[in-house]
């Protein structure tokens, strides 16, 4: 291992390689998520050192020179976190000072290590849960594409995993749209919320220099500062959970929309065929056509709540930086790692599926359309507990042959005959502008 940063001399032997791994944990592997925007906030940093004259134009030049080679041989792989480094933070710093001598090692003054992993964090989040956004964007559009020739298909309603109402893959199109334009708004809100930048705090206690901490910010991008050190701090963690809520929002809608995909391409069901990549079949049983895919998506909310419930157990911590706080690493990147490509995959699943329409048109058998009959009745004016009577013992007489007529008399806003399709697009519109 290179020497540590806070190393010092005299301070008699060094600390063994077996502390030095417990100390470390998973940060090396974790900071390779983290490396460039470690480097893009310490950019900004050099810049605003510059601007108070700590730094000479030419050491920002080389400084910022250096940093632009570290993010270079880092994507081509020549440059590589390993154990040789405590983190991220340190590693960039022991690299600048290997190019440019002791300049490197003034890219410190004025920030620690607490501010700087706080930054990459807030522009971490920053980044996933736009992508976030777009991939819930992308969902809807997907839905609300299908449901332009695809509304009036008639599909069994349920509630109980019982056969309800006649419905439409209109209905269900739409009401899994509106789910992911809720979850879109939602990730574009929780961005604004967190956009703040703790650059510039310190240890959670401020410096003796005048950091042009408003420039820093707005060239990173963020709209506004943390303004008190010690909050900067206390935040950590908070705002992880709020962003791992918003992703644990869209995988609850994920797991929902995989287990219809699981009920619908059974034989008893028979409503949806997959397209064969997102099946595999049996190593003992030659008739097997399994929809791995789909099953694997619905385990992935458990994969978002493990890393709630890990990362809330973590916080139980007085004010200030704690130790601690290193462990709210992990489960949000595994988490965003987990669910983002989740949602990638469900977006090309929805794209391929396909509807098989006679299995869908015989599921409605007569009784289910005996709360139309009811409704009816209390139209001409039959109190509705006495048409719910009526309709019950005439279950049987209904027939089947107005499930059309069914579908499109449920007029009611959002109903399977007035979906109501132009107000989500008009709000999903709004989150693509």
């Amino acid at each position: 291992m290179k020497d540590l940063i806070w190393k010092k001399e005299g301070k008699g032997e060094s600390t063994s390689a077996a502390i030095m791994a417990f100390l470390a944990g998973e940060d090396i592997e974790l900071d390779k998520e983290l490396l460039l925007f470690d480097i893009q906030a310490s950019a900004a940093h050099v810049n605003g050192l510059r601007q108070i004259n700590i730094l000479s134009d030419e050491e920002a030049t080389s400084l910022l020179g250096g940093l632009e080679r570290i993010e270079s041989d880092f994507c081509a792989g020549t440059k590589v976190l390993d154990s040789r480094y405590e983190d991220g933070h340190s590693a960039i710093e022991s690299w600048l000072t290997e190019m440019l001598g002791d300049v490197g090692g003034k890219i410190h003054t004025g920030r620690s290590r607490n501010d700087q992993v706080a930054v990459a964090l807030r522009l971490y989040m920053r980044d996933r849960l736009r992508k976030l956004q777009q991939c819930c964007t992308d969902i809807a559009t997907l839905l609300l594409e299908r449901v332009k020739t695809e509304a009036d298909l008639p599909l069994s309603g349920y509630t109980h995993l019982q056969a309800a109402m006649p419905s439409s893959a209109g209905l269900w199109l739409t009401g899994h749209a509106e789910a992911f334009i809720d979850n879109a708004e939602l990730a574009m809100l929780t961005t604004k919320w967190l956009d703040a930048s703790p650059l510039g705090t310190a240890s959670g206690f401020g410096v003796n220099l005048d950091l042009p901490r408003y420039e820093v910010a707005n060239e990173l991008g963020f709209s506004r500062l943390v303004v008190n050190p010690q909050y900067a701090q206390n935040a950590r963690g908070k705002i992880e959970l709020q962003a791992l809520s918003v992703l644990s929002a869209c995988t609850l809608d994920l797991r929902r929309l995989a287990w219809d995909f699981s009920l619908f391409t059974t034989r008893e069901f028979g409503f949806v065929k997959l397209p064969e990549q997102f099946c595999t079949g049996s190593s003992i049983m030659p008739n097997k056509n399994n929809p791995d895919t789909v099953e694997l998506l619905r385990a992935v909310h458990a994969v978002v709540q493990g890393a709630q419930t890990e990362l809330a157990a973590v916080l139980s911590l007085p004010s200030g930086y704690q130790r601690d706080l290193q462990a709210t690493k992990p489960p949000l990147i595994r988490a965003f790692d987990k669910g983002l490509q989740a949602l990638l995959v469900l977006t090309e699943l929805l794209g391929g599926f396909s509807w098989c329409k006679e299995r869908m048109q015989a599921s409605i058998t007569p009784e289910m359309l005996a709360t139309d009959r009811a409704q009816d009745l209390a139209r001409t004016g039959v109190p509705f507990r006495k048409a719910y009577k009526k309709a019950a013992a005439q279950v049987q007489e209904t027939g089947v042959d107005g499930i059309a007529a069914s579908l499109e008399n449920r007029v009611s806003v959002g109903g399977c005959g007035r979906l109501e399709t132009g107000m989500l697009q008009a709000r999903l519109n709004d989150l693509k502008n």
